[in-house]
C-alpha cells in the first residue's frame, strides 16, 4: 500500500483521476489515515456537502495481509451530521481487496456541476469512471445485482442507496460481505451523503491477478499471527460468546444490568428483551436455515455474524446486530425479530444507519407520530426515507433534526449524533466517551461496556463517577491505534486481558514493516490520532461545551437502578489532559 488514489469529481470535462505516492501520510493505516487528510486538507468550517470536503476510503495497516481479523475499512470526512470530523468504520470484502490492489487510500473530492451519477471500476490494470445514471435512486442490493451482472463475482463493492443521493445526514456507506451482500456499513455520522454529493453511487473494486501482501520477515509474522489467533479462541468473549450468539448477546447482558435504552431511555430494562436476544435470534437463524455464526470478511476467525431468513426460509438480511436489534426493538417497545430484520434490511437497502434510525424512530413515537410498540408504523417510516417524501427527508435526517421538526425536548444526542444502545446514566464509562468523543456519541470510540459490565481487562463500577474518566480516555487511546491496524474492534476483549495476545498484535506489526514498535509507541499513535481530530473539531467551532450529555441524563433518574449521570462537567473537560 505504497500509493494514494485521488479522484475529482470537479475537474473540468469531467472526473479526473490522479496516483500519487503515500508521501508525508506513510506510517498511518485506516482511522489515522482518514483523519490525517481531513484535518490537513479539509477546511474546518466548510460545509460538509460542499465540494471542499474530502471523503476518504483507507483500509488498515494490516489489511490484505493473513493476518486474522484485519478485514475493517475506515471511511472518513467532515460529518454532515456532527459538524465535525468523522471516521465510520465497516467490515466485509473492500478493505482487503483494496489493500491488495496497493491503495493505502482513495481521496474523492471537489463536485461535479452536473447531477450525474457515476460508477468507479479499480483493479489491477488501473481505474475506469463511467456515467451510469440507470443506478439513479437503486437501493444497494439492486445496485450490486446490476455491478455482478457488469463485472462478475469476483468483486467487491462500496456503495451508496437513495439516503445517500439525496444527501440525507444519516446516509451510511455500503460495503459487500463475502456473499457479495450490502450488509457491512459504515454508518455513522452521515458519510453516504458525502460521497453522494460527490455523484458517486458505487465503487468497485476487483483483486483478481493480485496476491496477498507479504511481511517483511514471513515466519515471524505467521508464527505471530498464530499466537493471536490463538488468544481470541481462549478468550470466553471472542471464543465463545461471540461466535455463538453473535454481538446480540450483549441484549440479555445489559438488560439484565439495567443499562438497556427502552423507549427513547425512559427505562434501563425491556420486558421484551428475551424475544429479541441473541439466544432467541440465533435458535431462529438455524430453525430457519439461516446461519448463527459467519464471518463477515475472509481471515475472520471470531465469526460474530450470521445469516437471518424469514419465516419461509427465505434470505431476508445478515444478522441483526446488537446495536440495531436494540435501536429498532428496545428503544422503540419492539419485541418481534422478525420486524426488526425487516427494518435492518431496509436501512441497508436504503443506506441508512440502523442506530441513528431507531433512535429517530424513537424520538418520532416520543413525539407521538405512531406509539411506541408500533413495528409496522416504524417500518412505514423507515420506507418514507427510501421514497424521498417531506416526512422521510426529516426522518433521514437524523435524530436531532426530527426532535427539531416536531419540537421535542428529550433527543438523545451528542455532537447532533444519536446514543447508541448502552444507557450512560447505568453506564458511567460509555456516558464518558458518548460526551468526549470527538466523533460524536459512539460507543466504539472507546468501549468502557467492556470494563464496566463484562469485567474485561478489570473492573470500574458502571453505578459510580469514580474511575470512569481514566477509563474512558485509555479506551480512546487504544480505539484510535486499533481503528488504524484495520482490525476489528472486538479483539480488544482478548488485547485487554491477554498481554500475550497484545504483544502477538504488535509483534505482528514489526514483523510486517520491519518495525520495532512498542506498546508506548502505539499509545502515542493513538493520542496523535485524538489530537489531530480534536484539533479539527475545534477549529470547526467546537469548544467544551459540546463535549456534554443532553441535560436529561442529569435530571432524569432511569429505573431500576434509578441513577442520574453524575459525572460533573469539568472532570469530562479533563479527559485528554495527558
Amino acid at each position: 500500500m505504497d500509493k494514494i488514489l485521488r479522484i475529482n469529481m470537479g475537474a473540468k470535462g469531467g472526473p479526473e483521476i490522479s496516483i500519487t505516492p503515500i508521501g508525508e501520510y506513510a506510517g498511518l493505516g485506516g482511522r489515522g489515515f482518514t483523519s490525517a487528510i481531513i484535518s490537513k486538507e479539509v477546511p474546518p468550517a466548510c460545509h460538509p456537502l460542499s465540494a471542499f470536503n474530502k471523503l476518504v476510503i483507507a483500509p488498515g495497516l494490516l489489511s490484505g495481509t493473513r493476518a486474522a481479523m484485519s478485514g475493517r475499512i475506515s471511511i472518513g470526512c467532515k460529518s454532515p451530521l456532527t459538524g465535525g470530523i468523522k471516521e465510520a468504520n465497516a467490515g466485509g470484502q473492500p478493505s482487503q481487496v483494496l489493500a491488495r490492489l496497493g491503495y493505502a487510500a482513495i481521496v474523492i473530492e471537489g463536485k461535479p456541476e452536473a447531477d450525474d451519477l457515476y460508477k468507479v471500476f479499480i483493479n489491477k490494470d488501473g481505474i475506469k469512471i463511467e456515467k451510469d445514471n440507470s443506478l439513479r435512486m437503486l437501493g444497494n442490493y439492486a445496485t450490486v445485482e446490476k455491478m455482478k451482472e457488469e463485472y462478475g463475482d469476483k468483486i467487491a463493492c462500496i456503495s451508496i442507496g437513495p439516503a445517500g443521493e439525496m444527501r440525507l445526514a444519516a446516509a451510511s456507506i455500503a460495503c459487500t460481505d463475502m456473499e457479495l451482500r450490502p450488509t457491512r456499513h459504515a454508518g455513522r455520522g452521515g458519510v453516504g451523503a458525502v460521497i453522494g454529493s460527490k455523484g458517486v453511487k458505487v465503487i468497485v473494486i476487483d483483486d483478481t491477478g493480485t496476491t496477498m501482501r507479504e511481511p517483511k520477515d514471513h515466519d515471524r509474522f505467521i508464527k505471530a499471527n498464530a499466537r493471536f489467533i490463538e488468544g481470541l479462541r481462549k478468550h470466553p468473549v471472542t471464543g465463545e460468546a461471540l461466535p455463538a450468539y453473535g454481538t446480540n448477546v450483549l441484549t440479555n447482558i445489559l438488560n439484565e444490568a439495567g443499562g438497556y435504552p427502552t423507549y427513547n431511555f425512559r427505562e434501563g430494562r425491556f420486558a421484551g428483551a428475551a424475544k429479541i436476544s441473541g439466544e432467541t435470534e440465533a435458535a431462529m437463524e438455524t430453525e430457519r436455515g439461516g446461519l448463527a455464526t459467519h464471518g463477515c470478511h475472509h481471515g475472520c476467525v471470531i465469526r460474530c455474524s450470521g445469516i437471518f431468513h424469514d419465516k419461509d426460509g427465505h434470505y431476508l438480511t445478515k444478522q441483526p446486530e446488537y446495536e440495531t436489534v436494540w435501536a429498532h426493538g428496545g428503544n422503540c417497545g419492539i419485541d418481534d425479530m422478525d420486524k426488526i430484520a425487516m427494518l435492518d434490511f431496509l436501512d441497508d437497502d436504503i443506506g441508512l444507519d440502523t442506530i441513528e434510525m431507531g433512535a429517530t424512530v424513537g424520538v418520532a413515537m416520543e413525539a407521538g407520530l405512531i406509539k411506541f410498540g408500533d413495528a409496522d408504523g416504524a417500518i412505514e417510516l423507515i420506507k418514507e426515507v427510501g421514497k424521498g417524501t417531506a416526512l422521510g427527508r426529516i426522518i433521514g435526517s437524523g435524530a436531532a433534526v426530527t426532535g427539531k421538526a416536531f419540537g421535542v425536548e428529550k433527543v438523545p444526542v451528542v455532537k447532533g449524533q444519536a446514543l447508541p444502545a448502552y444507557d450512560p446514566r447505568a453506564v458511567h464509562g460509555i456516558g464518558v466517551t458518548y460526551a468526549t468523543s470527538p466523533m460524536g456519541a459512539d460507543h466504539t470510540a472507546g468501549y468502557a461496556v467492556a470494563t464496566n459490565i463484562l469485567k474485561v481487562g478489570g473492573f470500574v463500577d458502571p453505578l459510580k463517577p469514580e474511575g470512569q474518566i481514566e477509563l474512558s480516555r485509555n479506551l480512546q487511546i487504544a480505539t484510535a491505534a486499533i481503528d488504524s491496524t484495520g482490525m476489528c474492534l472486538f479483539i480488544a476483549f482478548a488485547v485487554l486481558d491477554q498481554p500475550e495476545t497484545f504483544e502477538a498484535l504488535l509483534e505482528m506489526l514489526n514483523a510486517f514493516y520491519g518495525l520495532n514498535l512498542t506498546p508506548d509507541d502505539v499509545v502515542a499513535l493513538g493520542k496523535n490520532i485524538l489530537t489531530m481530530e480534536r484539533t479539527f473539531n475545534r477549529l470547526a467551532g467546537f469548544t467544551n461545551v459540546h463535549d456534554r450529555l443532553p441535560d436529561f441524563f442529569k435530571r432524569e433518574a432511569v429505573p431500576p437502578h434509578n441513577v442520574t449521570f453524575e459525572i460533573k462537567d469539568e472532570e469530562l473537560d479533563t479527559v485528554f489532559n495527558w
